[in-house]
């Protein structure tokens, strides 16, 4: 497998997702100002994407992380909610864009008619498959598209060609966003009701992981939010991904080392390590994952495609 050259790195860079499941308010600051300090990455996603009953338990430290991680140079990036249906959550993204000096990230259709016409994000929720979706989210002022986690490599390097200002952002490393439901599994699973949920998500800070009645690993769950099983891990692909255009990559934050597992990717896009030794790392980084990257290769989802010799 061929390392990236200095060139090719120069053009990768990294993005930390926003944080996806339901950890403590000490947890979600600490992380954050963890990364400010020492992650090897150049944006950072902050805000609720998945449920907004979630928010007012960190909402204060909002602005203490987003200070913290500009401190730290990184980009900061503002999350909207995926699935807004409250009045209180429709007005969610004008809160945001009310936040001076930070870029918001759209989660959601509904959000790109308020951010039209200014520099924004489109997340990895909007279904962006094609050349005249990427040239529609340029024109109303899209500078960075992260794709689904569903297109394969071919899809990638063809948008890649077509995108003319906004930088494309694979899904390199997490569980796979794959739906957002208005009612809440984690919720049913225990018995409660969604608006008397009790936050029993917090149980699960990696999602809950869902069987067949056959007792087969299959999905897993966040809240509202169904997503892989099987981890996203492109370690051994992005090499290939950063020289077919794709300028960056998303890492959704997991209970384990995100500080280490960005330096390990870093490393690899550098060329200071080779993929195989990239992959141990992550390997041990997550030992009890099961990772995959079916989706980029053209399979099911689900599958690994190993590293070639």
């Amino acid at each position: 497998m061929m390392m990236v050259t200095s060139e090719t790195a120069a053009r990768s860079t990294l993005t930390l997702g926003a944080v996806l499941f339901n950890w403590s308010p000490e947890q979600w600051r600490d992380y954050h100002f963890r990364v400010a300090d020492e992650a090897p990455v150049e944006r950072v996603c902050v805000g609720e994407v998945v449920c907004s009953k979630r928010l007012p338990f960190y909402q204060d430290d909002m602005p203490a992380v987003i200070e913290r991680l500009q401190r730290g140079g990184k980009t900061v990036i503002l999350s909207s909610l995926a699935l807004p249906t409250l009045p209180r959550e429709r007005k969610m993204i004008d809160d945001l864009l009310a936040i001076p000096g930070v870029l918001v990230e759209a989660s959601d259709v509904s959000a790109l008619g308020p951010l039209g016409g200014r520099p924004h994000v489109i997340g990895p929720l909007i279904n962006v498959y094609n050349e005249g979706t990427v040239a529609f989210m340029e024109k109303q002022g899209a500078v960075h598209i992260c794709l689904p986690p569903e297109l394969p490599m071919t899809a990638m390097a063809a948008l890649a060609v077509k995108a003319t200002t906004a930088t494309l952002e694979a899904w390199a490393f997490g569980r796979a966003p794959l739906a957002i439901s208005a009612r809440c599994y984690h919720a049913r699973i225990h018995s409660l009701a969604k608006d008397s949920c009790q936050f029993v998500c917090n149980k699960d800070p990696d999602g809950l992981e869902v069987d067949t009645l056959e007792g087969r690993r299959f999905l897993a769950v966040n809240g509202v939010q169904t997503m892989s099983d099987t981890v996203v891990n492109l370690i051994a692909d992005v090499d290939v991904l950063a020289k077919c255009g794709v300028g960056s990559f998303r890492l959704s934050p997991h209970t384990c080392d995100m500080v280490a597992l960005a330096q390990v990717f870093r490393d690899v896009l550098d060329g200071t390590i080779a993929a195989a030794e990239g992959e141990a790392r992550v390997a041990a980084l997550m030992p009890n994952a099961v990772f995959s990257n079916g989706f980029l290769h053209g399979k099911p989802g689900h599958q690994r495609i190993a590293l070639a010799g």
